[in-house]
């Protein structure tokens, strides 16, 4: 095979060039993205808006009321930790449902092996006079835990996940509710 005088350096050019403007556009969208815990549109700190959220109960169904619970203390926590009280200008309003799902069930003693808990809330961040909806949306999600046949065991393995499902959902509503108040004028 023959090589062409000049051919290599042009090759050489072209990814040159593709890489710088591919490094261009880099630079240039990188003006677009704010960060989420940086300085907000209002020009108020995040930590002071979600520190103005007030966090009512959550509605749900007769025997989750533990969910529940355990959802609102960690939002409670995640939106203001700082303890000190903060004059609030939202309402955090949340209605939630919880399923439990056996997939694995044992084919010698037929009980369920394993515990799915699928969580589901469904909220809404309003003016504290209830006018106007800043936002609203559903956060789901799902913890697994493992049965035994001892009955305390499962109990408290079933109330783990339950812990550990608040807090997701708790850090998904945070997130979604702190990108659309960062935003806000």
């Amino acid at each position: 095979m023959v090589r062409r005088a000049g051919q290599g350096f042009r090759r050489g050019f072209r990814i040159t060039s593709r890489l710088a403007c591919a490094g261009a556009l880099v630079l240039g969208l990188s003006a677009c993205f704010r960060p989420l815990y940086g300085p907000t549109a209002s020009g108020e700190s995040m930590g002071a808006l979600l520190a103005a959220i007030q966090v009512d109960e959550i509605n749900m169904a007769q025997g989750q009321e533990r969910l529940g619970h355990y959802l609102r203390s960690e939002l409670i926590f995640d939106l203001d930790g700082s303890g000190q009280p903060a004059p609030k200008r939202y309402r955090l309003k949340m209605q939630g449902s919880e399923t439990i799902q056996t997939p694995i069930v044992s084919t010698q003693t037929g009980r369920a092996e394993a515990g799915t808990i699928v969580g589901s809330v469904r909220y809404s961040l309003e003016s504290l006079d209830g006018l106007k909806v800043i936002t609203e949306g559903v956060a789901t999600s799902t913890a697994t835990y493992d049965r035994s046949i001892q009955r305390f065991a499962s109990q408290r393995a079933a109330r783990d996940a339950e812990i550990r499902l608040s807090k997701v959902l708790a850090e998904q509503i945070k997130t979604r509710i702190a990108s659309v108040l960062s935003a806000k004028p």
